[in-house]
């Protein structure tokens, strides 16, 4: 009987694992869909990054409470399963608690799980009563309707169903281990599972084992089941945060990159040694194809890691200037759209054996539109609150890059302040040898 266990918990594991290696291929494949950039300078800045932000959760405690909580999910869950690998290998091998041997170590590492889960719960509840109950503003958003929405319960109900399993499947076991049946040894610390396996009384023997072996095979089935729905989840940050904070953009916020071909053309206009009538060579390199982004496969590379990223915070959103007054600007979708669109075209390759064909939808117009793009103020709220250094504005700021050099399709307003910096070298409609005038008025 423990062989074809054995037997069986090893193709549960090829298919758990092997579906997930899938899935991350598929992952990678789009993200490598946009342009390449270089994000591989100042090293020792980019691990900073990833130690402080992705695993230290530095920005996400600047809101004490979720942050709080966050940090107790994120530690319960990475350290819990650690006790997965104790796991594979007794599922592989036939043994039980394979680490026992570590002693007071083992207990204290048990233990510690053990209160750590109990933990997780408590926040779990919290979290869930925030979304459901209380109703958070940046948790209602219309933006949120739907999928996005059951997601995130459904990951609640995830952490719930994984910690309740783990904890009964100690307290049969801890039970098991008084009771000293078989080869349940005398292994392991066990502060809340204790209290818990008295439910057990009045059972017989055979009848907890079989409960404890129910308990760790939906516990691993849970873990493979989890791992897999991340790709189709808002919880693949677990995974990508860490890239995500350390290829982030280290420039200062603000300040944006120029156009290789247009920074060349200003240069020149401002050569007072260039003849400007005479025919300058062409860097056919240094000219893109196209000017800003219309569709996901014209943004780089870190920007689509970015949309996968997106923890559906809303904290970007919450904090935009733009999204508080009344605009339909929300930094949030922007990242979701990005995402949804990117895994559209993912579709599309994989139907078309992979090959793109050209599906007449893009990210601006079918799924952002120009209102959104125009109400941003460009202030920076969005990239300074994400607590995984997303940043929605490089996306707007190319999609708008697009609107204006390749459309010519900027608002009325802006136009005319273009004309006028075009005519009179200033913003302001009047002539440049009147700018001094109001020197002279009373």
């Amino acid at each position: 009987m423990k062989f074809l266990d054995t037997i069986f918990f090893a193709i549960l594991l090829i298919i758990g694992f092997g579906y997930f290696t899938v899935n991350v291929k598929k992952l990678i494949r789009n993200i490598k869909l946009g342009k390449e950039v270089n994000r591989n300078d100042n090293a020792a800045s980019r691990w900073k990054n990833m130690a402080m932000i992705a695993l230290g959760q530095s920005k996400m405690v600047k809101r004490p409470i979720a942050g709080f909580l966050h940090v107790i999910v994120y530690v319960g869950f990475v350290i819990i399963n650690l006790e997965l690998l104790e796991i594979i290998i007794d599922g592989l091998f036939g043994t039980h608690r394979v680490f026992a041997f570590m002693g007071n170590f083992y207990s204290f590492l048990i233990g510690s799980f053990e209160v750590l889960a109990v933990l997780v719960l408590v926040a779990v509840v919290i979290f869930w009563t925030r979304r459901n109950v209380i109703r958070l503003k940046r948790f209602i958003s219309s933006d949120l309707n739907g999928s996005p929405k059951k997601d995130a319960n459904i990951i609640l109900y995830f952490e719930v169903v994984l910690m309740s399993l783990f904890l009964l499947m100690n307290a049969s076991d801890f039970w098991l281990q008084q009771a000293g049946v078989s080869h349940y040894i005398q292994a392991g610390s066990f502060p809340i599972s204790h209290f818990i396996a008295p439910v057990f009384n009045g059972m017989n023997e055979t009848a907890v084992m079989m409960l404890e072996r129910t308990f760790w095979w939906l516990h691993i089935i849970g873990i493979l089941c989890f791992l897999n729905y991340l790709y189709f989840s808002k919880h693949l940050h677990i995974l990508l945060a860490f890239p995500n904070t350390y290829y982030a953009d280290l420039n200062p916020k603000g300040q944006f990159d120029n156009l290789e071909s247009v920074t060349r053309e200003v240069k020149l206009m401002m050569d007072p040694n260039v003849d400007p009538f005479a025919a300058q060579p062409v860097d056919e390199n240094a000219v893109p194809s196209k000017f800003g982004a219309s569709d996901v496969m014209d943004l780089n590379w870190v920007q689509l890691l970015n949309a996968y990223t997106c923890t559906e915070c809303g904290r970007c959103t919450s904090a935009c200037p733009a999204n508080q007054t009344g605009k339909k600007l929300s930094p949030r979708k922007i990242m979701m759209d990005t995402r949804d669109r990117l895994e559209e075209v993912g579709r599309n390759i994989d139907k078309n054996k992979g090959i793109f064909v050209p599906d007449n939808i893009s990210l601006l117009n079918d799924y952002i539109s120009t209102e959104e793009l125009w109400a941003c103020t460009s202030c920076n709220a969005c990239v300074e609150e994400c607590p995984v250094n997303i940043s929605p504005l490089s996306i707007i700021m190319d999609m708008r890059r697009y609107l204006v050099m390749e459309q010519s399709a900027a608002p009325q307003s802006l136009n005319a302040m273009m004309t006028n910096i075009e005519n009179n070298g200033a913003p302001w409609q009047y002539n440049q040898m009147d700018r001094l005038n109001w020197k002279d008025e009373n």
